[in-house]
């Protein structure tokens, strides 16, 4: 049985981060849904995954292993975001985000509202109607899980270059 090298284990987990992100942009495009300031921020670690997937297929294989620590690194960064999220989510804390509260300075009429009213960061979105998992909550099972499986993957390259 032939085991994926580390570079198809980072491109696996870039083409899952690029779908992700995907699925977020059409949930705004067809759901009508609106993103809040910790949404936005949580997709941060999502393209530093993609930067990484895109530098392993350019770089010499010795850099691979680098490459899929910077992938595990942004998704457990990605997964605090989350964890932050499903918290204010679940008014565990506030949230730490100033734009995740609407500001309106009196005096200052229309030209103080936002271009686009911005969705309370308490507010959880959910993508499938009646399945009670947030976005951010499925966010921090997805990072955790491509964490994992990318450093399973850096494992298992490792064990198959000794046995080399």
């Amino acid at each position: 049985m032939r085991q994926l090298t580390l570079c198809q284990v980072l491109v696996v987990a870039t083409v899952l981060v690029i779908a992700a992100l995907l699925t977020a942009r059409a949930s705004e495009w067809w759901g009508g849904m609106v993103p809040c300031a910790l949404c936005l921020l949580g997709r941060w670690p999502y393209r530093v995954v993609i930067g990484f997937g895109v530098l392993a297929l350019v770089v010499p294989r010795r850099m691979e292993p680098a490459c899929a620590v910077g992938v595990v690194v942004a998704m457990l960064a990605g997964a605090a975001i989350a964890l932050v999220h499903v918290g204010v989510e679940a008014q565990w804390w506030p949230s730490p985000m100033p734009g995740c509260v609407a500001r309106f300075v009196p005096g200052t009429g229309v030209a103080g509202l936002p271009e686009r009213p911005a969705k309370p960061c308490d507010d959880p979105a959910f993508l499938v109607p009646g399945l009670p998992v947030s976005m951010a909550a499925m966010s921090l099972a997805f990072s955790l899980s491509v964490a994992f499986w990318t450093a399973l993957g850096v494992r298992l390259a490792r064990r198959q270059e000794d046995a080399a």
